[in-house]
């Protein structure tokens, strides 16, 4: 089998696909809240386009799926597609981000279809925060919380972006939350992604200094917990209540980043931090075989950059978090 390897060594396993650009919410790292310029369908990747390319990942040594937007769960029959991935010979860890809105309706139907786990992006427990941070409604997200927990999906892990002025001051409240219900909480470092993203520079926290804070407060230890991706993880000593930290600003981890992204349209984004990217779509709408898509993305990942550059060069990305893909 060829396996994806990039220039720096890293064995690429991991895919974040994108399903939508579209969003229910809006949320003020991800997109601006008047933003309405969402691409037509006919730019989207059919499910047929998008199955083969997640079959040539596969037949090369990814196995970690996880799929996202915008909000997935806004895409017209989704659950086809993800059970059409789920299939996959090779694919045996498929999750779903989600903002949870629709998750009390659809939890049941997303297990049976394939979803083993869930990450949910939530930054609050406060109902006017909430709708503050993302012009939406708590209530639905906790329901959709609920529904996830006794659907079987697990772990549901909480990803909460930390912002100076806005949500800090709730760290140890949702901490104390996602234990008593068994959630994973990871907490997230803004990044200047897009003109969204540098808006809230200004609501940067290091999160080095919340997790020494944590470590002393709750007696915390290393921890591992499942997941293909980048947080460090903490556990309260004999319990299993587990916090997650993902700190591309004050601690990168791109020395062992194992992942891509592939946007709506068919745009293989190869660093969530620079601008290399592989315009998959005119291939696949060529009737590009499964062979040459393979030389296509070998050779596109072998172009992987070395790390992102948030902090020497923020204003370098422009485009939203919503178009990139989670």
């Amino acid at each position: 089998m060829t396996k994806l390897v990039d220039g720096f060594g890293r064995r690429i396993e991991y895919l974040r696909l994108s399903v939508t650009d579209r969003c229910d919410l809006r949320c003020s790292y991800c997109m601006p809240a008047d933003h309405k310029d969402f691409s037509e369908p006919d730019h989207w990747l059919t499910f047929a386009e998008t199955e083969q390319i997640v079959r040539v990942f596969a037949n090369m040594g990814l196995h970690h799926l996880r799929i996202t937007g915008g909000e997935p769960l806004v895409r017209r029959n989704v659950t086809d597609l993800i059970r059409r991935l789920h299939d996959i010979p090779g694919i045996d860890d498929l999750s779903l981000s989600t903002n949870a809105t629709r998750l009390g309706k659809m939890a049941g139907e997303l297990k049976s279809a394939g979803v083993s786990r869930v990450n949910v992006s939530l930054d609050t427990l406060k109902a006017d925060r909430f709708r503050a941070i993302t012009k939406g409604k708590l209530e639905k997200v906790l329901a959709g919380l609920r529904a996830a927990k006794e659907a079987g999906l697990s772990p549901v892990k909480i990803n909460m972006v930390v912002m100076d002025g806005i949500n800090v001051d709730e760290v140890d409240e949702m901490v104390e939350f996602c234990g008593k219900n068994d959630f994973t909480l990871r907490m997230i470092e803004t990044m200047p992604q897009g003109d969204t993203g540098r808006s809230c520079s200004s609501s940067y926290v290091s999160l080095q200094d919340i997790e020494k804070d944590l470590v002393k407060k709750y007696d915390m230890i290393p921890a591992v917990t499942r997941g293909g991706g980048p947080a460090r993880y903490l556990q309260m000593r004999n319990s299993k209540t587990t916090v997650g930290f993902i700190t591309p600003m004050s601690q990168h981890f791109c020395e062992t980043c194992n992942r891509v992204r592939l946007s709506v349209e068919g745009t293989l984004y190869l660093c969530l931090g620079q601008n290399d990217k592989v315009e998959l779509r005119p291939f696949l709408r060529a009737g590009i075989s499964d062979e040459d898509l393979q030389q296509v993305l070998i050779e596109a990942i072998a172009s992987k950059p070395e790390r992102h550059e948030f902090n020497e060069q923020p204003g370098k990305i422009v485009r939203f978090m919503s178009m990139t893909g989670g």
